[in-house]
């Protein structure tokens, strides 16, 4: 997914448009992990990159992105670049 999303919406209070957004990336997210895993792959990682436009997109972890909207809410910008990559992720062994 590589998307830009506006926070402001003429028929939605703000409120309401930051919570579809929010879903609209989860349902997203739980699509890619009910897809079937390759044979060398334990589950699927995610590659997130975020930020104003696609230019100045950071790379963050899947867990920081409700953070990041949020801090985009509070800062009051009106849209915002999410990119989500899908990638086979390995277990690392614990000592």
């Amino acid at each position: 997914m590589k998307k830009s999303f506006k926070l402001t919406a003429p028929n939605k209070a703000p409120a309401r448009q930051v919570d579809s957004v929010k879903h609209e990336i989860n349902k997203y997210i739980a699509r890619e992990r009910r897809k079937t895993v390759a044979k060398n792959a334990d589950f699927w990682d995610f590659d997130c990159k975020f930020g104003d436009d696609a230019a100045n997109a950071e790379k963050i972890e899947l867990t920081e992105i409700n953070k990041c909207i949020d801090k985009t809410v509070a800062e009051e910008k009106e849209a915002f670049y999410i990119e989500i990559l899908a990638k086979p992720g390995h277990k690392t062994k614990t000592k």
